[in-house]
């Protein structure tokens, strides 16, 4: 998908249509927002507002600085099937550009779309954007990855489903089967969500392997 950069012991950048940051217990949630927060300044961007999980609203929103208009939003955790963590996302004219998951409380993931930040700092039309999701997914099949729920399968699942989601197509049996699988899990949603209106993002990826967000993005409510 890109190349890793090593930034420091244990810290890496990757490169392509990802921006982001890992760290092993090397960088805190408040490094992680400083650091984002003046990449950001260099492109000639503010964010509009962040949002933080309600459980870490106390503890986050300091680190800020009320630099960022804070919003809480219970639907700021993130998993990929086996780790789980909170986030705080960062959003720009209504698009979400960017997000900080601290996964089992003691790591950083960081997750910033180039695609989306080329299109609000440059104006790069939409259909750039999913040009470079579909050469991305492209060079990721050719590396032999398969859609699956870890690893880069799970990541080539995620660009299918995003290509999909934002009414792109591709010629390729992977995101057919992604979208026969989008269409059953959306099913499976809308009978299942008034029988369990209390539950969690966690849970319903976990148990059902439904991300509720992507659910609401396809206008599913």
């Amino acid at each position: 998908m890109g190349d890793l950069e090593e930034i420091g012991d244990g810290t890496h950048f990757l490169h392509f249509t990802m921006l982001g940051l890992f760290s092993f217990r090397e960088m805190a949630v408040g490094d992680a927002i400083d650091f984002w927060l003046e990449f950001l300044e260099t492109l000639g961007l503010v964010p509009d507002h962040v949002t933080i999980h309600p459980d870490r609203l106390e503890d986050w929103t300091p680190l800020y600085r009320d630099r960022i208009r804070i919003v809480p939003d219970e639907e700021c955790t993130w998993s990929d099937g086996n780790v789980s963590g909170y986030c705080t996302e960062f959003y720009k004219d209504g698009i979400e550009i960017g997000n900080i998951v601290n996964p089992l409380g003691t790591c950083i993931d960081v997750g910033f779309g180039a695609e989306r930040l080329d299109m609000i700092v440059n104006g790069t039309l939409p259909d750039d954007a999913l040009a470079t999701l579909r050469d991305t997914v492209s060079r990721i099949v050719a590396s032999g990855y398969r859609p699956g729920s870890k690893e880069q399968g799970y990541v080539l699942r995620k660009l299918l489903r995003r290509v999909h989601v934002i009414g792109g197509t591709l010629d390729h049996p992977y995101f057919a089967q992604e979208v026969e699988r989008q269409m059953r899990l959306r099913s499976r949603y809308r009978r299942l969500r008034d029988r369990h209106p209390d539950m969690s993002p966690e849970w319903w990826f976990d148990t059902h392997g439904i991300d509720v967000a992507e659910m609401r993005e396809r206008d599913v409510e």
